[in-house]
């Protein structure tokens, strides 16, 4: 299958490595990964945040960039969630009869990595190796808006070496939600405290999740206490491979 990969804006500018890791895992499926380079920002910062007027634009970049594709793999639940809770009233508001049916028809090809995975292809055992003990969080756009529901912890279920350990009330936000960090700050970082608490109980060397954003948040808290529990990307998990000696 020839898989075409919206990075995000996101992921591109802070969290590089996470994309390299969807390519790795999506190669090593079989897969063909192409990378359309006119792809800019799904509009979500711009939409949440009152600038919808510039948002629109971007719903029409998006349908450019990946209208011939088979389908769109990305490593975010919020731009996914985005685009499907979104991009159909975005394309009804400008009132284009053909943005419309392209958006429509566009929508069922795009998926969030591990979806993509679970869902579409039918897997659970990707081939990886990752000899660590892990806590997943499940963020909320991917818990609440996607479904993504035991998706992502059968995938994690199943790669090699892992110890993988459940973390207490999983479906608690931590905090983060984009700009809700910055206006709503306390209230924030009291979420982000109760979450941290439960990342350190299980004891873990690291915490993943479908999301770099609510990583970022959760890194920054761990890394201030000095607890030396490391965030890393779903993507990146699956990307490991165990190493064949010579």
């Amino acid at each position: 299958m020839r898989v075409s990969l919206f990075i995000t804006c996101y992921n591109d500018t802070l969290f590089p490595s996470t994309g390299k890791s969807v390519v790795r895992v999506l190669e090593r499926l079989g897969h063909t990964v192409d990378f359309p380079r006119g792809q800019t920002c799904c509009g979500q910062m711009h939409w949440n945040t009152g600038y919808q007027a510039e948002a629109l634009p971007l719903l029409q970049r998006f349908v450019d960039q990946f209208r011939a594709a088979e389908v769109v793999v990305i490593p975010s639940s919020s731009c996914v969630a985005m685009m499907r809770d979104h991009y159909p009233k975005m394309a009804a508001e400008i009132d284009d009869v053909r943005l419309t049916a392209d958006v429509a028809a566009l929508l069922p090809k795009v998926f969030e990595f591990s979806e993509f995975l679970t869902k579409r292809l039918g897997l659970e055992d990707v081939g990886a190796y990752y000899p660590h003990r892990v806590t997943y969080h499940a963020s909320c756009h991917g818990l609440r808006s996607l479904s993504l529901g035991d998706g992502p912890l059968r995938l994690l279920k199943a790669v090699r070496g892992i110890d993988l350990v459940a973390l207490d009330r999983v479906e608690q936000c931590c905090g983060f939600g984009g700009t809700f960090a910055v206006k709503n700050a306390a209230v924030s970082s009291a979420m982000l405290e109760e979450k941290i608490s439960a990342v350190l109980d299980t004891g873990a060397d690291a915490c993943t999740a479908c999301d770099n954003s609510c990583l970022m948040h959760i890194q920054g808290a761990l890394h201030r206490q000095h607890t030396g529990v490391r965030t890393l990307h779903l993507a990146d998990i699956l990307a490991g491979e165990e190493e064949v000696q010579a």
